[in-house]
């Protein structure tokens, strides 16, 4: 049922999507028509270009009101730079803010630089502060300064607040919209507070018990609000052995707290035991997809998220770090190959091979890397059970190595009639793989060593020990064994 849903929804943003191109496509058929239109009949045509101008952005525009904001963030982010601005420009203004916080960060920044000062504001004045304070870091300091002095005290402070802290950190996932009320009063007299409110804040299943001095005590899930009788005091009934989260605590530690005990929000309070916001389950996905958007660009060596139209130079900035230390290993590997040109002249199909001991171990490190840097995400190892991990691995890298090994063993004397040159690939195979399973292992865990991502440029890395490892083991081998 959950896929079905899902799967009809993928459907219902495509054809958004198709129709807005639709209807961009006519709009640019009428405006090329238009200009290859020859003099004597300009005033005709102009006159039903316009109208045809005029009725095609009316429909575009009356289609943008009808769709959710996420949806147009996805339409945007689809779109080429010249489309999607006038899409933007077509967009309710009341939705700017809002679709700011959806689209990708390197969208945001090319819808942002077309907006003056005034519209900037305006976008900001429809947000809550902690969704100002993920928007801050792109906007103008003039801007982000009069935004700061337009908001009341209490909201200046959580602006202040909730900047202050890292991306990574709860506090950077933590909102302010939250209900709170006292132990010594009766579910009555919650009732009819919260009846004072226009509606509750999104994702509210659970009201968080503080005293007058804001300190956390407890919750009281909506359910047993509901379902007891209404003179029952809420200290006979709150939940005082609870999740809670510390402002300063790593943000993938908050996610996988939600997705271990299923919460749907959780308080976030200070060292010293303060009530200052809730983290919501809608915050932690949005922080899961773009971490997992994060992991994939950084396997690859990208150094940030890329906009699929941005301009060529651009993206050539963006990925030329990781293609230059590839140029480099891929320089040393072919100097690794050098130093055994007279072994590869007397033996020709040693050439042929070659690519078979690198490109097998190098999918194995890859996969290797892949469980190592998932567990690490997950907080899975620790020093007690790396050891038993690393013996793990490399025995799996050494039995691959023996079985696959030994089936390219096999081929390369059906090809060549050679037991010892099939000998010396199934060889090479198995040490190259254990090297491969050595290099997944050790890469990740000295990264986070470090304290950089496990995944930034693994791949790349991987891919340059395979390559030059394999080929040094077996020309080497080779020239020790068949050669001499």
């Amino acid at each position: 049922m959950t896929q079905n849903r899902e799967h009809h929804y993928a459907e219902n943003v495509q054809e958004h999507l198709h129709q807005v191109q639709s209807l961009l496509d006519k709009h640019a058929l009428v405006e090329m028509l238009a200009r290859k239109q020859v003099v004597p009949r300009q005033k005709r045509h102009e006159l039903l270009r316009n109208i045809l101008h005029k009725q095609h952005l009316a429909e575009l525009q009356n289609k943008l009101s009808k769709l959710h904001s996420s949806d147009i963030a996805f339409i945007l982010e689809a779109l080429p730079i010249e489309q999607r601005l006038l899409v933007w420009d077509l967009v309710n203004v009341d939705c700017d803010g809002e679709i700011l916080i959806e689209v990708s960060d390197s969208v945001r920044e090319s819808l942002i630089a077309t907006m003056s000062p005034k519209e900037l504001r305006e976008a900001a004045e429809q947000l809550d502060t902690d969704e100002i304070a993920d928007l801050a870091h792109d906007l103008p300091h003039s801007v982000l300064r009069d935004i700061f002095m337009s908001l009341a005290i209490e909201e200046r402070e959580q602006l202040r607040a909730a900047m202050s802290y890292p991306e990574d950190a709860v506090g950077a996932l933590m909102d302010f919209d939250m209900v709170t009320i006292r132990e010594d009063v009766t579910l009555e007299v919650v009732s009819r507070y919260l009846r004072r409110f226009d509606e509750m804040p999104d994702h509210t299943d659970q009201l968080f018990v503080v005293d007058r001095n804001d300190i956390f005590k407890g919750v009281l899930p909506l359910n047993r609000l509901l379902v007891n009788e209404p003179e029952v005091l809420v200290s006979k009934l709150m939940l005082t052995s609870t999740i809670k989260l510390h402002s300063d605590d790593k943000a993938e530690q908050a996610a996988h707290s939600f997705e271990r005990y299923d919460l749907v929000s959780a308080p976030v309070v200070e060292e010293d035991g303060k009530l200052v916001g809730r983290v919501t389950v809608n915050a932690v996905l949005d922080y899961i997809r773009s971490e997992s958007e994060s992991d994939i660009l950084n396997t690859a060596g990208l150094r940030e998220e890329e906009d699929i139209f941005a301009s060529v130079w651009k993206s050539v900035k963006n990925r030329w770090m990781w293609l230059a230390l590839n140029l480099c290993t891929a320089f040393f590997a072919s100097r690794v190959i050098s130093e055994f040109e007279n072994t590869i002249e007397k033996l020709v199909a040693l050439a042929t091979l070659m690519p078979i001991v690198a490109g097998v171990a190098g999918n194995s490190a890859n996969q290797t890397a892949t469980i190592i840097i998932r567990s690490l995400a997950l907080g899975q190892l620790n020093q007690a059970n790396t050891g038993r991990l690393i013996g793990k691995e490399l025995t799996i890298g050494g039995l691959n190595g023996l079985i696959w090994g030994g089936i390219a063993g096999l081929f390369a004397y059906l090809l060549y009639k050679s037991v010892l040159l099939g000998v010396i690939l199934t060889g090479a195979m198995v040490l190259n793989l254990v090297l491969g399973a050595l290099a997944g292992l050790l890469i990740p865990l000295f990264m986070q060593r470090m304290g950089r991502d496990p995944a930034i440029g693994s791949s790349v890395l991987l891919t340059a020990i395979t390559d030059s490892g394999g080929f040094f083991i077996f020309l080497g081998l080779a020239a020790l064994f068949l050669i001499n």
